[in-house]
């Protein structure tokens, strides 16, 4: 086998490992069921985007290719800055709900 196709097949597998061990991490790390469930949509939300760019990328022409890249560049770091500020959110709130529960 060409080496270029056996690095190719274990740097896909490399990032879909990561991939999943990200996702775990992700859910993972949250604190209460709200945020769990929150973490969970937006970890669905990203794997399907992430594989609508992958099978638009190889299935459109040539040509049209790097146009995927020009909304995939903004939408990316707009996403990720929305999931952090929403988790971020959630979290005060928690924890503000459990600071007045104890109060009471």
């Amino acid at each position: 086998m060409h080496p270029g196709v056996v690095g190719g097949i274990i740097g896909c597998l490399i990032g879909l490992v990561g991939g999943i061990i990200g996702t775990y991490c992700s859910v993972k790390n949250t604190n209460r069921p709200r945020e769990r469930t929150f973490m969970i949509k937006s970890v669905i939300v990203c794997w399907i985007a992430g594989l609508m760019f992958l099978a638009l990328l190889f299935t459109l022409p040539n040509s049209y290719r790097w146009c995927l890249w020009i909304p995939y560049g903004l939408l990316l770091p707009i996403g990720i800055n929305y999931g952090n500020r929403r988790q971020q959110r959630i979290r005060q709130e928690e924890m503000q709900s459990q600071t007045d529960t104890i109060d009471n």
